[in-house]
């Protein structure tokens, strides 16, 4: 019998927008000549620089950086796109550090996703035909529909067409997923900091003077359509409202800076599942001990 290969060693900074992963970031792979991989979902599109926070040219120049600039605006990317990325990453550099807000994309990488049967438009056209979705699915997986509400449409599709399509109930493959072993060997940190809501409104404020609206300019006028999904998130769709609808310029920016904090709170809701461990942004002579005892 073959044995199996010891899982990749990785770095994992979490934690919400503005807390510093960057400069952490930056830290540890100078110092233990390692990569840096984003795991920002907003990171990976061409164009959305000063908005999304990207690391600098300079930044860049100094540690090579992977999952930025990987498509267009209107080119599709997601959190399996992400750790496929990042496997390829790891087949190349012994050393890496991901650092990244995206919730999604850090546990992928980790744990990785429940492996279901492709399922077929049709046979999801079927079940979303279905009047009574809840009593479907407590027919075919009761286990599943005893944890979902009767209004959850989309877990309650998601759940009888992935009985229909491979005969096995989501919720058996949900579990054997939970008892198989983590994908990579990770040690997460989650950076955190006191007055995190006058840091983002003052990083909202950096991002006007640096040509946020400039940006959003150059994107509308490169003919990307503002009901795509990256120029719906946080203060790119309040801009377009600003530059297509005439929003106050002032409002705008008081909506990106309200809609920013609101995003920063959920973040800090996902350390709970991802049970990293908690770190203190200016802490980052523990970051490097963390990774010495990672690497050697």
């Amino acid at each position: 019998m073959t044995e199996r290969s010891p899982p990749p060693r990785i770095l994992v900074l979490g934690g919400p927008t503005a807390a510093g992963k960057t400069a952490a970031s930056l830290a540890v792979a100078e110092a233990f000549d390692a990569v840096v991989v984003s795991a920002d979902a907003m990171q990976v599109y061409r164009r959305l620089d000063i908005g999304t926070g990207k690391a600098t040219a300079e930044e860049r120049d100094r540690v090579p950086h992977f999952g930025i600039d990987v498509v267009d605006v209107d080119q599709p990317f997601d959190a399996t796109d992400f750790v496929a990325l990042t496997d390829a990453v790891l087949a190349t550099h012994p050393r890496v550090v991901v650092a990244g807000g995206t919730s999604l994309y850090l546990r992928g990488l980790i744990r990785g996703f429940v492996e279901t049967p492709t399922v077929d438009p049709a046979l999801r056209s079927e079940v979303e035909a279905i009047e009574d979705l809840h009593g479907e699915l407590a027919r075919v997986d009761p286990d599943l529909a005893e944890r979902l509400h009767p209004n959850d449409r989309v877990r309650l599709v998601r759940g009888v067409e992935v009985f229909r399509a491979g005969g096995r109930r989501l919720s058996e493959l949900q579990r054997a997923h939970s008892e198989a072993p983590d994908r990579v060997e990770a040690v997460g940190l989650w950076l955190d900091r006191e007055g995190l809501d006058d840091r983002i409104d003052a990083r909202v404020e950096q991002m006007m003077a640096l040509g946020y609206v400039e940006e959003v300019r150059g994107v509308l006028d490169a003919g990307f359509d503002r009901g795509l999904k990256p120029l719906q998130s946080l203060g790119y769709r309040h801009l377009c409202a600003h530059l297509l609808d005439g929003l106050a310029l002032e409002e705008a920016v008081r909506c990106t800076k309200r809609d920013t904090r609101r995003f920063a709170r959920k973040q800090r809701t996902w350390q709970n599942t991802l049970r990293f461990e908690p770190v203190g942004a200016a802490e980052v002579d523990e970051v490097l001990r963390r990774a010495e005892g990672l690497w050697g």
